[in-house]
């Protein structure tokens, strides 16, 4: 079975980077071009599922796609470091320019230094703006325009990015840097492994447990959504076996369970229980805790038990009490986060007040990825305890940030 790798990247150069991966057998490479690097977040969202990974043309346009928190697939980015400096280098020479003497955007001076230290080039007069979270073409076009004022004689501009190559090379001496065959295999390489892991984490498989009356037609339909198996277990307890893969897309990211409420509209008393284990029997003994784990928090309940006793209640239609009546104790079993997690959050709603935060501002004072403090939020939000108040733009660097008020 072929892998589809999505190559995202300029123009003038996404073709290029397809053909050498396409010399890779079992590969099929999808090209998706943007105008300017800004739009690659965008590029990944509108096209996350038809693609098995993606691989980038630079680190900017995946540094972007990450901070947007768009990426569901493994991805990686071509390295424009060692050959593909080299390459510059040769590039520089042919065309009359001294390599000693050029102003370099996005590659980490450590990296420059050594390759041209190795290739007995001069890196005295190099100046290096290494890319950050937040720099835009318009800073690296400034501070290519700040070095060649500055520099007696002029340097020569070498960037990564098209957009900011089409300013300068009207200014001035620019070369764009473009990947070596030979970095696009390095990145490829690690891509494979990335994906093969995905692929193997994916297929670990899931075991349900359902506490619903016999002769539910609609269970075996829902299941089925699931790409899983129904199977009688106990009475009155059925079984579902699938896999990880496709019950963390039905359940988005293990945040909900959209199948519980269509349930709980045939039935007044419905559990659920799943189990992710790296065996049947670890998988089973898992579904069995959640199962119990549902029916402790009320009448209709989805709970996912994963190793490491971690519990986490995908859905539940137990009437939310009031913030000031409810513990946290209950909360953390509600919401299945840990109570010292809701005693940071009930810190960070404290110190701010009513003021409302962003979902990177959350990551930032939890010491998380944004992605699992959105889903921290979500879970909030569903029990009462987080108001979902509108977005802050970013500008063109990445989707809205959404803002949520605590009230824990």
């Amino acid at each position: 079975m072929a892998v589809e790798i999505g190559i995202v990247g300029p123009h003038d150069l996404v073709d290029d980077v397809a053909a050498t991966c396409e010399e890779q057998p079992g590969v099929e490479a999808r090209r998706f071009d943007y105008d300017h690097e800004s739009q690659a977040p965008a590029i990944v969202e509108a096209h996350g599922g038809q693609v098995t990974a993606w691989l980038f043309t630079g680190v900017v346009p995946y540094a972007l796609a990450r901070e947007a928190d768009v990426l569901t697939r493994p991805a990686t980015f071509v390295d424009y470091t060692g050959a593909t400096l080299l390459q510059a280098a040769v590039r520089l020479l042919r065309d009359g320019h001294d390599p000693g003497l050029i102003s370099i955007d996005t590659v980490a001076t450590a990296d420059v230094t050594t390759t041209f230290t190795e290739a007995g080039l001069p890196v005295e007069r190099i100046r290096s703006l290494p890319y950050r979270n937040g720099l835009t073409s318009a800073d690296l076009i400034a501070f290519h325009r700040r070095q060649r004022r500055g520099s007696t004689p002029p340097t020569v501009a070498v960037t990564c990015l098209s957009s900011v190559f089409e300013v300068l090379r009207h200014e001035m001496p620019a070369l764009r840097l473009a990947p070596s065959n030979h970095s696009v295999r390095t990145a490829l390489r690690q891509l494979l492994l990335q994906a093969s892991s995905q692929a193997q984490e994916d297929a670990q498989i899931a075991l349900g447990l359902a506490d619903v009356p016999d002769g539910d037609e609609g269970l075996l339909k829902e299941v089925a959504a699931l790409g899983g198996t129904l199977a009688r277990f106990t009475r009155g307890t059925h079984l579902i076996v699938t896999t990880r893969g496709p019950l963390h897309d039905a359940t988005a990211g293990f945040t909900t369970l959209p199948m519980l409420r269509r349930l709980t509209d045939r039935h007044d008393t419905v559990h659920i229980g799943f189990g992710l284990g790296r065996s049947a029997a670890e998988a089973e003994n898992l579904a069995r805790r959640a199962l119990s784990r549902a029916r402790r928090v009320g009448s209709a309940a989805a709970v996912l038990s994963l190793r490491g006793e971690t519990d986490i209640v995908l859905e539940s239609t137990t009437p939310v009490l009031p913030a000031q009546d409810v513990n946290l104790a209950v909360i953390a079993q509600r919401v299945g986060l840990s109570v010292p997690t809701l005693l940071r959050l009930r810190q960070v709603r404290h110190a701010v007040g009513t003021a409302p935060l962003t979902t990177r501002e959350v990551a930032d004072q939890l010491n998380v990825q944004q992605r699992t403090a959105r889903r921290m939020l979500h879970r909030l939000e569903l029990a009462g305890l987080a108001e979902r108040t509108g977005n802050l733009a970013l500008g063109t660097s990445g989707r809205p940030l959404t803002l949520y008020r605590l009230t824990l």
